[in-house]
């Protein structure tokens, strides 16, 4: 069985391969999902401002990500 990691966000465990748990991903808005799920040459730049946001605190629900 693979080990889990803690959630980005709230530290409670999420599945091998997703950035957030349940719960918190469904929290992020629509379109910022739906950049974060776009796997292409900006993926990590993405994921990078996603890290970023979560460090300085801002609310799940205010998180954007650029396209």
């Amino acid at each position: 069985m693979p080990t889990t990691k803690p959630c980005l966000s709230c530290r409670r465990p999420r599945r091998p391969g997703q950035y957030l748990c349940r719960a918190c991903w469904f929290k992020i808005p629509g379109p910022a999902r739906s950049a974060l799920n776009q796997r292409d040459s900006r993926a990590m730049a993405r994921l990078r401002e996603l890290h970023s946001q979560l460090s300085a605190c801002v609310p799940l629900c205010e998180i954007t990500i650029a396209a």
